[in-house]
């Protein structure tokens, strides 16, 4: 069983991130393009279904796979992750990081729709590169488990 866990949770964080890296992009596209009505019409559809529809569900997916995952990890491990060494509270810092930056996708969102978001197309481009500094990260504590 815990390796169909393990598959769903890598399946929904693959889902999330694929949100994570293409939010922000829109978000760039949208301020960018602010004087053409339609254009940002049509993008404002596609974050909130982005956000609401693929974002969220894949968050609670890879949230609560990752939950199952622990607890399930002292079956499959003989022992809790957590008393493995210090790689998996590394881990879970830059996953909580991680959860705060997609909720502060979801405020961006609602501030550019109501047309209070004051960022500039760079911000928002330099804004996408943290998921894939944090994914570094995670990736490479769940891989090598340093310490």
């Amino acid at each position: 069983m815990y390796s169909w866990m393990l598959w769903f949770h890598i399946i929904s964080m693959v889902s999330w991130f694929a949100v994570l890296f293409y939010l922000p992009r829109l978000f760039v596209y949208h301020v960018e393009n602010g004087s053409n009505n339609g254009f940002v019409e049509v993008v404002e559809v596609m974050e909130m279904k982005i956000y609401k529809y693929i974002g969220v569900p894949a968050f609670w997916a890879t949230l609560l796979s990752g939950i199952a995952l622990i607890a399930m990890s002292t079956n499959h491990y003989g022992t809790n992750v957590f008393a493995m060494g210090g790689w998996m509270h590394a881990k879970s810092t830059l996953v909580v990081l991680l959860i705060a930056y997609f909720f502060s996708l979801g405020r961006y969102r609602l501030k550019l729709k109501e047309n209070t978001a004051y960022k500039s197309g760079k911000f928002f481009r330099i804004y996408n590169e943290i998921p894939t500094l944090l994914l570094i990260g995670i990736v490479a504590l769940v891989i090598v488990k340093p310490f």
